[in-house]
């Protein structure tokens, strides 16, 4: 038998490690891992740009909840990728990218090398989990299973592991089966009993949840009700417990009303969320109670919001042990008033909609009526998308995605690329505006050439409207916020795909329905300023 280089057995390693898709654009320093390619029952998916490919590896990751693979190149294959690695490092979203880097006795040196860096991971070091350099062959197959561990054992985020060109060529001697991946962390009966304490002697406690509760919503859910009490999900933790609940407080904490809500609270339970600022836009939350933190990271329970009682493990074990506890107790919350106390703080939130809030609630009035409750929206940083977070009704999760911690203008086609991809058997639909749009329009290509039924809704102001509003509301002067844009149904034609600005609701509705059902992306725009909208 013919031995296979690091490179080729890499991508056999990671086909038994489950991954069926890797995002990348090959090039002179990572040929071995395309000869790998070959070999094996893993797909490759090429987008235009290594930016492309990290979005679209988030994108898998945040839909599917399994890593998303890259393969890029040293040097600038890997400073293209760093926007959406930083995003996912934010989001806590398992992804793993593979580069090639320079070979081994330059690397450090500023020979001139071709794509040269003189520290690649330091580049990454910052964004990812950890960043690992490889020396000889026999390292990767340790440096997998530390990455598949920070996937499924721990609070999942990225990696990224670089491989010099001669090591890549070098045989691949050694054990190279995949190992065993411990489970995640359950919390001890102390905690759960000190949480239990506060509950039951709390007059108004309250729920917040996250993105670590993804995979716990029954039992979040069951949870909420034996205590009656509201539930205010951060964007990444929308769906958790479903919008049709009348425990369910909206999505997101940017609403005063809910904000006021919130402060009122004398315990608050919060549930795998770092109850970030990018929720709410404010710097300090009005958290008045003591804090129930249930996290996988215990970095979180003495961070700006420190724990009362900090309950570390996975949110779906950790919450059943204390629904358990709770129940036997006989705590419960039938004497509070929860749900109309919720309708008002709701009936306030909608009333202090601003008319262009209201411009998008009359389009993601539509986009719920039309879409499926497990059809995934992929929010770009548009505000479309900051109104969805309180106005947008979710039902399940996994199904409402919003990149609020870093702010990644240009997410949304290639990271809905990525989920569509994940899954195939579910409507994908990406939400955009015509500013951050034009970050990585180039995406279009690789939707229509992987045919992927992906409807682009794209909001049309002529403007980086939130900064423009910023300045307005400050008395600078508007610059560098209004660029021309191309004529976007052009455009749309010119990558092969259809374009559409609708000009009302039926009008929506077809194209909408007619995107769902076409092989490859549509673009459907609506100017802000069309009179159907108000």
């Amino acid at each position: 038998m013919t031995t296979k280089t690091c490179g080729e057995a890499l991508m056999h390693l990671l086909e038994g490690y489950g991954v069926t898709t890797v995002f990348g654009i090959p090039g002179e320093h990572t040929l071995e891992l395309y000869r790998g390619i070959e070999g094996s029952n893993v797909s490759h998916v090429t987008p235009r740009n290594e930016q492309g490919a990290g979005f679209m590896a988030d994108g898998y990751g945040r839909a599917s909840g399994r890593p998303g693979v890259c393969t890029i190149i040293t040097g600038p294959g890997v400073t293209n990728a760093a926007t959406p690695i930083g995003q996912a490092y934010a989001d806590s979203i398992p992804m793993l990218i593979i580069s090639s880097a320079n070979d081994t006795p330059s690397l450090g040196k500023g020979w001139g090398r071709l794509h040269e860096t003189t520290d690649l991971c330091a580049i990454t070091a910052p964004i990812t989990e950890f960043s690992a350099m490889v020396y000889d062959p026999s390292e990767v197959p340790e440096l997998i299973a530390q990455a598949f561990t920070v996937f499924g054992s721990q609070r999942p985020r990225p990696v990224h592991i670089a491989i010099p060109i001669d090591v890549m060529e070098m045989p691949a001697t050694g054990d190279w089966s995949v190992r065993t991946i411990a489970d995640k962390p359950i919390p001890g009966p102390a905690a759960i009993s000190a949480a239990a304490d506060l509950l039951a002697d709390a007059s108004l406690p309250i729920m917040l949840v996250g993105g670590g509760a993804q995979d716990a919503g029954s039992c979040v859910t069951e949870l909420a009700e034996q205590l009656n009490v509201a539930v205010i999900s951060s964007n990444a933790g929308k769906g958790v417990v479903s919008d049709r609940n009348p425990l369910s407080l909206t999505g997101g904490v940017i609403s005063p009303a809910i904000q006021q809500y919130l402060g009122r609270a004398d315990v608050v339970l919060a549930i795998g969320t770092e109850i970030g600022e990018a929720d709410s836009f404010i710097y300090d939350l009005p958290v008045n109670g003591k804090m129930i933190r249930v996290d996988i990271d215990p970095a979180r329970f003495n961070d700006q919001y420190p724990a009362t009682v900090g309950i570390q493990g996975d949110a779906g074990p950790a919450v059943e042990l204390l629904l358990k506890e709770v129940r036997k107790r006989g705590i419960d919350g039938s004497h509070r008033t929860t749900q109309q106390d919720i309708a008002q703080a709701v009936a306030q939130q909608t009333a202090d909609y601003t008319p262009v809030e209201n411009q998008h609630i009359t389009v993601l009035t539509l986009l719920r009526e039309i879409l499926s409750d497990d059809a995934i929206i992929m929010g770009d940083i548009a505000q479309l998308v900051y109104t969805g977070t309180q106005a947008m009704p979710v039902y399940q999760p996994r199904t409402w995605f919003y990149p609020a911690g870093f702010g990644t203008l240009g997410c949304a086609v290639p990271d809905a690329i990525g989920a569509k991809i994940a899954l195939p058997d579910r409507d994908v639909v990406a939400l955009v505006g015509d500013g951050g749009f034009m970050f990585t329009v180039q995406e279009l290509a690789t939707a229509v050439e992987e045919e992927l039924t992906v409807p682009i809704i794209l909001w049309n102001n002529e403007s980086y409207a939130m900064i423009r509003d910023g300045m307005r509301k400050r008395g600078y002067p508007e610059i560098g916020v209004n660029p021309r844009n191309p004529d976007f149904m052009k455009l749309a034609d010119a990558f092969g795909c259809p374009g559409v600005a609708v000009r009302n609701a039926d009008e929506f509705r077809s194209a909408l329905g007619e995107a769902l059902v076409r092989k490859g992306p549509s673009i459907i725009m609506i100017r802000e300023d069309d009179a159907w909208l108000t």
